[in-house]
Protein backbone atom coordinates (compact mmCIF):
# COMPACT_ATOMS: atom_id res chain seq x y z
CA UNK A 1 0.00 0.00 0.00
CA UNK A 2 2.89 2.34 0.91
CA UNK A 3 4.60 1.63 -2.39
CA UNK A 4 1.36 2.33 -4.27
CA UNK A 5 0.94 5.63 -2.46
CA UNK A 6 4.53 6.59 -3.23
CA UNK A 7 4.03 5.66 -6.87
CA UNK A 8 0.88 7.75 -7.08
CA UNK A 9 2.63 10.71 -5.47
CA UNK A 10 5.52 10.41 -7.91
CA UNK A 11 3.10 10.22 -10.83
CA UNK A 12 1.27 13.28 -9.55
CA UNK A 13 4.53 15.18 -9.18
CA UNK A 14 5.57 14.28 -12.71
CA UNK A 15 2.17 15.33 -14.01
CA UNK A 16 2.39 18.67 -12.23
CA UNK A 17 5.90 19.21 -13.59
CA UNK A 18 4.82 18.44 -17.13
CA UNK A 19 1.82 20.74 -16.76
CA UNK A 20 4.09 23.53 -15.55
CA UNK A 21 6.38 22.99 -18.52
CA UNK A 22 3.41 23.01 -20.84
CA UNK A 23 2.00 26.23 -19.35
CA UNK A 24 1.14 28.81 -21.91
CA UNK A 25 3.83 31.46 -22.48
CA UNK A 26 3.30 34.99 -21.26
CA UNK A 27 1.88 36.91 -24.22
CA UNK A 28 3.17 40.46 -24.67
CA UNK A 29 1.26 42.47 -27.22
CA UNK A 30 3.44 45.29 -28.60
CA UNK A 31 1.35 47.74 -30.61
CA UNK A 32 2.45 50.82 -32.53
CA UNK A 33 1.12 53.18 -35.20
CA UNK A 34 3.95 53.34 -37.75
CA UNK A 35 5.27 51.09 -40.50
CA UNK A 36 7.71 48.27 -39.90
CA UNK A 37 10.46 49.93 -41.99
CA UNK A 38 10.88 52.73 -39.45
CA UNK A 39 13.12 52.90 -36.36
CA UNK A 40 10.21 52.02 -34.05
CA UNK A 41 8.96 49.27 -36.33
CA UNK A 42 12.40 47.68 -36.52
CA UNK A 43 12.87 48.01 -32.76
CA UNK A 44 9.61 46.21 -32.01
CA UNK A 45 10.57 43.32 -34.29
CA UNK A 46 14.04 43.05 -32.76
CA UNK A 47 12.55 42.98 -29.25
CA UNK A 48 10.25 40.14 -30.32
CA UNK A 49 13.13 38.19 -31.86
CA UNK A 50 15.42 38.44 -28.83
CA UNK A 51 12.70 37.85 -26.24
CA UNK A 52 11.50 34.67 -27.92
CA UNK A 53 15.07 33.43 -28.50
CA UNK A 54 16.17 33.97 -24.91
CA UNK A 55 12.95 33.02 -23.16
CA UNK A 56 11.73 30.16 -25.38
CA UNK A 57 8.32 28.85 -24.43
CA UNK A 58 8.04 31.39 -21.61
CA UNK A 59 7.38 34.60 -23.52
CA UNK A 60 5.59 35.24 -26.79
CA UNK A 61 5.67 38.75 -28.29
CA UNK A 62 2.99 39.77 -30.78
CA UNK A 63 3.80 42.93 -32.75
CA UNK A 64 0.97 44.99 -34.25
CA UNK A 65 2.23 47.70 -36.62
CA UNK A 66 0.47 50.50 -38.51
CA UNK A 67 -2.38 51.01 -36.00
CA UNK A 68 -3.58 47.48 -36.76
CA UNK A 69 -4.53 46.83 -33.12
CA UNK A 70 -5.05 50.28 -31.60
CA UNK A 71 -4.68 53.71 -33.15
CA UNK A 72 -3.39 56.96 -31.69
CA UNK A 73 -6.56 57.73 -29.80
CA UNK A 74 -7.05 54.35 -28.14
CA UNK A 75 -3.65 52.85 -27.42
CA UNK A 76 -2.99 54.50 -24.03
CA UNK A 77 -6.41 53.48 -22.74
CA UNK A 78 -5.77 49.94 -23.99
CA UNK A 79 -2.47 49.80 -22.07
CA UNK A 80 -4.10 50.94 -18.84
CA UNK A 81 -6.87 48.35 -19.30
CA UNK A 82 -4.33 45.59 -19.92
CA UNK A 83 -5.42 44.95 -23.51
CA UNK A 84 -1.88 45.62 -24.71
CA UNK A 85 1.37 45.29 -22.74
CA UNK A 86 3.90 47.39 -24.64
CA UNK A 87 3.58 50.65 -26.55
CA UNK A 88 6.09 53.14 -27.86
CA UNK A 89 4.10 56.38 -28.22
CA UNK A 90 5.63 59.61 -29.38
CA UNK A 91 6.77 61.73 -26.46
CA UNK A 92 4.09 64.23 -27.48
CA UNK A 93 1.42 61.80 -26.25
CA UNK A 94 2.06 62.07 -22.50
CA UNK A 95 0.78 65.56 -21.80
CA UNK A 96 -2.27 64.41 -19.82
CA UNK A 97 -0.14 62.14 -17.62
CA UNK A 98 2.76 64.48 -16.87
CA UNK A 99 3.44 68.01 -18.05
CA UNK A 100 7.20 67.54 -17.73
CA UNK A 101 7.48 65.25 -20.77
CA UNK A 102 6.29 68.21 -22.85
CA UNK A 103 9.92 69.31 -22.75
CA UNK A 104 10.63 67.09 -25.76
CA UNK A 105 8.12 69.05 -27.86
CA UNK A 106 9.77 72.45 -27.36
CA UNK A 107 10.94 73.71 -30.77
CA UNK A 108 14.65 74.11 -31.42
CA UNK A 109 15.57 72.81 -27.95
CA UNK A 110 18.10 70.20 -29.07
CA UNK A 111 20.78 70.95 -31.65
CA UNK A 112 21.24 67.30 -32.60
CA UNK A 113 20.60 63.73 -31.45
CA UNK A 114 23.84 63.66 -29.46
CA UNK A 115 22.39 66.40 -27.24
CA UNK A 116 19.16 64.40 -26.92
CA UNK A 117 21.22 61.39 -25.78
CA UNK A 118 23.06 63.42 -23.18
CA UNK A 119 19.79 64.64 -21.68
CA UNK A 120 17.88 61.33 -21.83
CA UNK A 121 20.77 59.41 -20.28
CA UNK A 122 21.25 62.00 -17.54
CA UNK A 123 19.45 62.02 -14.18
CA UNK A 124 16.63 64.34 -15.28
CA UNK A 125 15.91 62.31 -18.41
CA UNK A 126 15.92 59.00 -16.54
CA UNK A 127 13.60 60.40 -13.87
CA UNK A 128 10.98 61.15 -16.52
CA UNK A 129 10.73 57.42 -17.32
CA UNK A 130 9.24 56.72 -13.90
CA UNK A 131 7.33 59.98 -13.54
CA UNK A 132 4.03 58.32 -14.52
CA UNK A 133 4.26 55.19 -12.37
CA UNK A 134 1.54 56.52 -10.08
CA UNK A 135 -0.73 56.73 -13.14
CA UNK A 136 -0.09 53.08 -14.03
CA UNK A 137 2.44 53.81 -16.81
CA UNK A 138 6.08 52.75 -16.50
CA UNK A 139 8.72 53.93 -18.96
CA UNK A 140 11.33 51.38 -20.03
CA UNK A 141 13.40 53.27 -22.59
CA UNK A 142 13.65 56.16 -25.04
CA UNK A 143 13.80 55.25 -28.71
CA UNK A 144 14.94 57.75 -31.31
CA UNK A 145 13.10 58.44 -34.48
CA UNK A 146 14.89 61.65 -35.26
CA UNK A 147 14.60 65.36 -35.87
CA UNK A 148 11.51 66.78 -37.55
CA UNK A 149 11.18 68.50 -40.89
CA UNK A 150 8.31 70.62 -42.21
CA UNK A 151 6.19 69.83 -45.26
CA UNK A 152 3.67 71.85 -47.26
CA UNK A 153 2.32 72.36 -50.77
CA UNK A 154 4.14 75.66 -51.06
CA UNK A 155 7.82 76.42 -50.44
CA UNK A 156 8.73 77.52 -46.93
CA UNK A 157 12.04 79.31 -46.43
CA UNK A 158 11.15 81.68 -43.59
CA UNK A 159 8.38 81.66 -40.95
CA UNK A 160 6.09 84.05 -42.82
CA UNK A 161 5.83 81.43 -45.60
CA UNK A 162 3.79 79.25 -43.21
CA UNK A 163 1.33 81.99 -42.30
CA UNK A 164 -2.30 80.83 -42.61
CA UNK A 165 -1.47 77.21 -43.49
CA UNK A 166 -3.21 74.34 -41.66
CA UNK A 167 -0.63 71.99 -40.12
CA UNK A 168 -1.37 68.56 -38.75
CA UNK A 169 -0.13 68.18 -35.19
CA UNK A 170 -0.16 65.45 -32.60
CA UNK A 171 -2.30 65.96 -29.51
CA UNK A 172 0.16 68.33 -27.83
CA UNK A 173 -0.45 71.83 -26.52
CA UNK A 174 3.20 72.70 -27.12
CA UNK A 175 3.00 71.72 -30.78
CA UNK A 176 -0.19 73.70 -31.21
CA UNK A 177 1.53 76.75 -29.71
CA UNK A 178 4.54 76.19 -31.98
CA UNK A 179 2.45 76.69 -35.10
CA UNK A 180 0.35 79.44 -33.60
CA UNK A 181 3.62 81.30 -32.93
CA UNK A 182 4.27 81.47 -36.69
CA UNK A 183 0.63 82.44 -37.42
CA UNK A 184 -0.27 79.02 -38.83
CA UNK A 185 -3.30 76.93 -37.85
CA UNK A 186 -2.67 73.65 -36.01
CA UNK A 187 -5.08 70.76 -36.57
CA UNK A 188 -5.01 67.58 -34.49
CA UNK A 189 -5.12 64.40 -36.57
CA UNK A 190 -4.13 60.83 -35.74
CA UNK A 191 -1.10 59.47 -37.58
CA UNK A 192 -3.24 57.09 -39.62
CA UNK A 193 -5.29 60.03 -40.96
CA UNK A 194 -2.37 62.18 -42.13
CA UNK A 195 -2.10 60.99 -45.74
CA UNK A 196 -5.81 61.40 -46.42
CA UNK A 197 -5.89 64.71 -44.58
CA UNK A 198 -3.13 66.08 -46.81
CA UNK A 199 -4.69 64.56 -49.90
CA UNK A 200 -8.10 66.14 -49.28
CA UNK A 201 -6.84 69.48 -48.00
CA UNK A 202 -8.09 69.02 -44.44
CA UNK A 203 -4.54 70.10 -43.63
CA UNK A 204 -1.98 71.79 -45.91
CA UNK A 205 1.17 70.66 -44.19
CA UNK A 206 2.69 68.66 -41.38
CA UNK A 207 5.89 67.94 -39.46
CA UNK A 208 7.64 64.61 -39.17
CA UNK A 209 10.86 62.71 -39.66
CA UNK A 210 12.13 61.54 -43.02
CA UNK A 211 11.45 57.87 -42.22
CA UNK A 212 7.82 58.55 -41.30
CA UNK A 213 7.34 60.74 -44.38
CA UNK A 214 8.76 58.13 -46.71
CA UNK A 215 7.09 55.08 -45.13
CA UNK A 216 3.68 56.80 -45.29
CA UNK A 217 4.31 58.13 -48.83
CA UNK A 218 3.66 61.72 -47.74
CA UNK A 219 5.83 62.92 -50.62
CA UNK A 220 3.00 61.85 -52.95
CA UNK A 221 0.73 64.52 -51.44
CA UNK A 222 3.23 67.23 -50.43
CA UNK A 223 5.24 69.25 -52.94
CA UNK A 224 7.82 70.72 -50.59
CA UNK A 225 9.85 69.65 -47.57
CA UNK A 226 11.81 72.15 -45.52
CA UNK A 227 14.78 70.57 -43.75
CA UNK A 228 14.34 72.48 -40.50
CA UNK A 229 15.45 70.02 -37.79
CA UNK A 230 13.18 72.11 -35.57
CA UNK A 231 11.99 69.47 -33.16
CA UNK A 232 12.22 65.90 -32.01
CA UNK A 233 10.15 62.81 -32.59
CA UNK A 234 11.25 60.22 -30.09
CA UNK A 235 9.29 57.51 -28.37
CA UNK A 236 9.01 56.24 -24.83
CA UNK A 237 8.61 52.49 -24.64
CA UNK A 238 6.04 52.00 -21.90
CA UNK A 239 4.31 49.18 -20.11
CA UNK A 240 1.49 48.74 -17.62
CA UNK A 241 2.93 49.01 -14.08
CA UNK A 242 0.77 46.19 -12.69
CA UNK A 243 1.65 43.86 -15.58
CA UNK A 244 5.38 44.61 -15.39
CA UNK A 245 5.62 44.21 -11.62
CA UNK A 246 3.61 40.99 -11.84
CA UNK A 247 6.08 39.25 -14.14
CA UNK A 248 8.30 36.53 -12.65
CA UNK A 249 11.46 38.39 -11.52
CA UNK A 250 13.81 36.40 -13.75
CA UNK A 251 11.66 37.10 -16.83
CA UNK A 252 11.39 40.79 -15.99
CA UNK A 253 15.16 41.07 -15.51
CA UNK A 254 15.85 39.38 -18.84
CA UNK A 255 13.32 41.57 -20.67
CA UNK A 256 14.95 44.67 -19.17
CA UNK A 257 18.33 43.51 -20.51
CA UNK A 258 16.82 42.85 -23.93
CA UNK A 259 15.12 46.28 -23.97
CA UNK A 260 18.46 47.94 -23.18
CA UNK A 261 20.14 46.09 -26.08
CA UNK A 262 17.34 46.90 -28.50
CA UNK A 263 17.42 50.57 -27.49
CA UNK A 264 21.11 50.84 -28.37
CA UNK A 265 20.44 49.29 -31.77
CA UNK A 266 17.34 51.40 -32.52
CA UNK A 267 19.12 54.61 -31.63
CA UNK A 268 22.16 53.65 -33.68
CA UNK A 269 20.06 52.92 -36.75
CA UNK A 270 17.56 55.78 -36.51
CA UNK A 271 19.65 58.44 -38.24
CA UNK A 272 20.77 56.03 -40.97
CA UNK A 273 17.14 55.09 -41.67
CA UNK A 274 16.17 58.76 -41.85
CA UNK A 275 18.95 59.62 -44.28
CA UNK A 276 18.05 56.63 -46.44
CA UNK A 277 14.39 57.73 -46.44
CA UNK A 278 15.37 61.30 -47.32
CA UNK A 279 17.34 60.01 -50.30
CA UNK A 280 14.37 57.91 -51.47
CA UNK A 281 12.14 60.99 -51.33
CA UNK A 282 14.71 62.96 -53.32
CA UNK A 283 15.04 60.16 -55.88
CA UNK A 284 11.25 59.95 -56.33
CA UNK A 285 11.29 63.54 -57.66
CA UNK A 286 7.69 64.08 -56.57
CA UNK A 287 8.66 66.94 -54.28
CA UNK A 288 11.45 69.41 -53.58
CA UNK A 289 13.63 69.41 -50.46
CA UNK A 290 14.50 72.91 -49.28
CA UNK A 291 17.72 73.30 -47.31
CA UNK A 292 17.73 76.33 -45.02
CA UNK A 293 20.62 78.75 -44.71
CA UNK A 294 21.89 79.35 -41.16
CA UNK A 295 20.16 82.76 -41.24
CA UNK A 296 16.84 81.25 -42.31
CA UNK A 297 17.01 78.59 -39.62
CA UNK A 298 17.78 81.26 -37.04
CA UNK A 299 14.64 83.11 -38.14
CA UNK A 300 12.50 80.00 -37.54
CA UNK A 301 14.13 79.50 -34.14
CA UNK A 302 13.50 83.09 -33.11
CA UNK A 303 9.86 82.92 -34.22
CA UNK A 304 9.19 79.74 -32.23
CA UNK A 305 11.33 80.48 -29.17
CA UNK A 306 8.49 82.23 -27.22
CA UNK A 307 6.92 78.77 -26.82
CA UNK A 308 9.65 77.97 -24.26
CA UNK A 309 8.56 80.84 -22.04
CA UNK A 310 4.88 79.96 -22.43
CA UNK A 311 5.37 76.44 -21.03
CA UNK A 312 8.24 77.12 -18.64
CA UNK A 313 6.08 77.02 -15.51
CA UNK A 314 4.36 73.75 -16.52
CA UNK A 315 7.51 71.92 -17.54
CA UNK A 316 9.86 73.46 -15.00
CA UNK A 317 12.57 76.04 -15.79
CA UNK A 318 15.27 73.85 -14.21
CA UNK A 319 14.34 70.95 -16.48
CA UNK A 320 14.41 73.18 -19.56
CA UNK A 321 17.83 74.50 -18.51
CA UNK A 322 19.14 70.95 -18.07
CA UNK A 323 17.93 70.03 -21.56
CA UNK A 324 19.37 73.20 -23.08
CA UNK A 325 22.69 72.54 -21.31
CA UNK A 326 22.86 69.15 -23.04
CA UNK A 327 23.73 71.05 -26.24
CA UNK A 328 27.13 71.80 -24.71
CA UNK A 329 29.52 69.11 -25.87
CA UNK A 330 31.41 67.47 -23.03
Amino acid sequence: MLKLTQALLCAAALTMASLAQAADPIVIKFAHVVAENTPKGQGALLFKKLAEERLPGRVKVEVYANSSLFGDGKEMEALLLGDVQLLAPSLAKFEQYTKQVQIFDLPFLFNDLAAVDRFQQGPQGKALLTSMDDKGIHGLAYWHNGLKQLSANQPMHVPKDARGLKFRVQASSVLEAQFTAIHANPRKLSFAEVYQGLQTGTVNGTENTWSNYQSQKVNEVQKYFTESDHGLIDYMVITNVKFWNGLPPDIRTELEKIMAEVTVEVNKQAEALNQEAKQKIADAKTSEIIELTPEQRAAWREAMRPVWDKFSAEIGPDLIKAADDSNKKI
